[in-house]
């Protein structure tokens, strides 16, 4: 039998994979967009910065910047789910450089304004194949129920069979 993994090495596994993944699109640096991994579980996290603001007389945050987090958070964790069986595999090198998903088309439903304070973000993959994944996300602020915007998008994904 096998020897089980210590948590402590399962932990940096995850880790290093996601920041491997996150290091490879700089407008995720330039937003200041971060990720919580728990497990297999992603939630993103955008940061408020003034920069973000659109209006500044409501002030909001710019619906260009909101549609970006949605975004990035779709294409992350369809990422994360592409490669997790290669991070939960110890046979295996922890993946360095992975082929992201392009966006096909990408439908945000502004629900209301953006408040100037951080903003999260959970996507839920509805289906993913070898060609073609459809991402829902949802965004909120300080209440999990009300969401400020949600997004409906289809990607193309990497072929896998390329390095």
């Amino acid at each position: 039998m096998k020897k089980p993994e210590p948590v402590q090495v399962v932990k940096q596994r995850r880790d290093a994979a996601l920041q491997n993944l996150l290091a490879d699109v700089p407008y995720i640096q330039f937003l200041g967009v971060q990720f919580d991994r728990r497990g297999d579980e992603l939630t993103a996290v955008l940061p408020f910065k003034d920069d973000h603001i659109g209006n500044p007389m409501l002030p909001a945050i710019h619906g260009g910047v909101t549609a970006a987090f949605l975004e990035i958070t779709a294409i992350i964790q369809l990422s994360w789910e592409m490669i997790w069986d290669d991070v939960e595999t110890p046979t295996t090198d922890v993946p360095t450089r992975v082929l992201l998903p392009k966006t096909i088309d990408f439908t945000v439903d502004y629900l209301r304004s953006g408040l100037p304070r951080d903003a999260y973000a959970r996507a839920r993959v509805n289906r993913s194949g070898r060609r073609y994944a459809s991402v829902h996300v949802e965004g909120w602020q300080d209440n999990r129920t009300k969401l400020f915007a949600q997004a409906t998008g289809h990607f193309l994904m990497p072929d896998r069979s390329k390095p």
